[in-house]
C-alpha cells in the first residue's frame, strides 16, 4: 500500500512506550506500513500491520481515515 498521502499521527502511548523501545521516527513508520508482509483490516477503519525485525515479529495497530488522509496508530507488539 502506499501511504506516502497519508500524516501519520502517533498515539501518546505509542511514542512514549513502543516508539522509545524500537528507537523508531516517523519515516521509520511509514517504512514498515509500507512494507510491512501482512495487512489485516480488523474493523471499519482499524488496521493491523505485521513485520519483522531481526527475527522478531512486530505488529502495529492503526486507524486510517480516508477523509482526513491521517494514520493514527494506537499502539504495538513484539513477539518471538
Amino acid at each position: 500500500m502506499d501511504y506516502s498521502d497519508y500524516k501519520i499521527k502517533p498515539s501518546k502511548h505509542f511514542i512514549l512506550t513502543w516508539m522509545r523501545k524500537w528507537d523508531y521516527d516517523i519515516y521509520s513508520l511509514r517504512h514498515i506500513l509500507e512494507n510491512s508482509y501482512k495487512l489485516e483490516k480488523v474493523g471499519k477503519n482499524k488496521y493491523e500491520a505485521y513485520f519483522r525485525y531481526k527475527s522478531k515479529s512486530r505488529k502495529l495497530i492503526f486507524i486510517k481515515d480516508e477523509d482526513y488522509k491521517e494514520i493514527f496508530i494506537i499502539t504495538g507488539a513484539e513477539g518471538k
